[in-house]
């Protein structure tokens, strides 16, 4: 059995988990708004590489992305990446491929003749999307982005493969120490279960007042 301090030790390991997925989809919801204005721009060349951006992160595995970062970069570049700086711009990145397709969904649920009614009042097309269109697809998006929430939140576990002591590498660390296994992996999949409950609910209640 567990004892009092191996719990903690572990559960502490939730506050690194809430923080790199917090960090991480700030900057990849920023990111992916930026990504999603260049693929539904008239722009071919910015269209074409909000394509390629999407596609690449979208069709590469996490792990895959984040060994190229913090293993690989220095033999590229020649720029070492501490774990920290390696899982944050990994899963901000990867965040934003995801993001900025759930925004394209939204843009397109719009209605055209949104579109038109700020051309024909002379709107500039970045205050047409930031003022009109935007607010709207937020709202229509929002459980998408919730969803995109949680499932960083999850895959954030893996950031534990490059030492990040996280609450998945807090559970192997005690698992390891105590050869036991199933009490540390199963306060680490509470720790993980009832983040993702306090967030959903927190998301359904702003759901709640957008619809009001």
């Amino acid at each position: 059995m567990l004892d009092n301090s191996s719990i903690i030790y572990i559960a502490k390991g939730t506050l690194i988990t809430f923080n790199f997925t917090i960090i991480s989809f700030i900057i990849g919801f920023s990111l992916g708004a930026l990504i999603v204005l260049a693929k539904v721009s008239r722009n071919k060349a910015l269209s074409l590489f909000a394509d390629f951006y999407i596609s690449i992160f979208r069709g590469t595995p996490v792990l895959v992305q984040l060994s190229i970062f913090y293993f690989a970069l220095p033999q590229i570049i020649g720029v070492k990446l501490n774990a920290y700086e390696a899982g944050i711009i990994t899963f901000s990145m990867n965040s934003a491929a995801y993001v900025a397709e759930i925004l394209r969904g939204g843009i397109n649920s719009i209605d055209k003749g949104q579109f038109e009614a700020a051309k024909s009042l002379s709107l500039p097309y970045t205050l047409t999307m930031r003022r009109i269109i935007f607010p709207q697809v937020i709202k229509n998006v929002l459980p998408a982005l919730v969803n995109e929430f949680v499932n960083l939140l999850k895959e954030t576990s893996i950031v534990s493969f490059i030492g990040v002591h996280d609450l998945m590498k807090r559970a192997q660390q005690v698992s390891a120490e105590q050869y036991i296994y199933f009490e540390p992996l199963l306060i680490a999949a509470i720790c993980y279960y009832v983040v993702v409950l306090i967030f959903s609910n927190i998301a359904n209640l702003i759901e709640v007042r957008l619809k009001r």
